[in-house]
């Protein structure tokens, strides 16, 4: 079993950059499609970006193409989110989430796993 804990999250103006980190305990997490999704306040959780078990496929929401890349480095147990031009409606919580397979999904229910998400705030 994966645990996921995210880090990286903060306050920062609108066009600024943040990477959040996600690192996973265990052995097996080249196993693991990892994926990024965010919830702001009153609204529900929603898909971002997620990458393969071995980092070839990544796929985004469209607010977000262009401005983030996600990647994995299954050596270090670590995904990370690269956040360049922040924009204030990027604000939300942050959470990591995987689930075993070799396939991708960006839909919510298709994770199994999720760490405790980290803030990010974007002013204007």
């Amino acid at each position: 079993q994966v645990q996921l804990g995210e880090s990286g999250g903060g306050l920062v103006q609108a066009g600024d950059s943040l990477r959040l980190s996600c690192v996973a305990s265990g052995r097996t997490f080249s196993d693991y499609l990892m994926g990024w999704f965010r919830q702001a306040p009153g609204e529900e959780r929603q898909f971002v970006a997620a990458t393969t078990w071995d980092g070839g496929r990544a796929e985004y929401t469209d607010s977000v193409k262009g401005r983030f890349s996600i990647s994995r480095d299954n050596a270090k147990n670590t995904v990370t989110l690269q956040m360049n031009r922040l924009k204030p409606e990027d604000t939300a919580v942050y959470f990591c989430a995987a689930r075993m397979t070799t396939n991708f999904y960006s839909e919510i229910h298709e994770y199994d796993l999720w760490g405790q998400g980290t803030q990010v705030t974007v002013s204007s």
